[in-house]
């Protein structure tokens, strides 16, 4: 199935979920926020949020600075 994370069309296995593509792609001390067709999802919900095709995911981290 396709989705599409910040914007760039990604390829997963049917049944994937959020936490499994921020898996693949290292980022797990670096997502600070996400969310899945607009929606916020809750870190303590990432493994259990099934993505689905079509969907399309934001993944966020914060930077310091001034």
């Amino acid at each position: 199935m396709k989705i599409k994370v910040n914007g760039e069309v990604r390829e997963l296995n049917e049944g994937s979920t959020l936490h499994d593509i921020i898996h693949e792609l290292g980022l797990e001390e670096r997502v600070m926020a996400a969310a899945l067709n607009m929606q916020i999802v809750k870190q303590e919900s990432w493994n259990t949020a099934i993505l689905n095709d079509n969907d399309t995911v934001e993944l966020l981290d914060f930077v310091g600075g001034g």
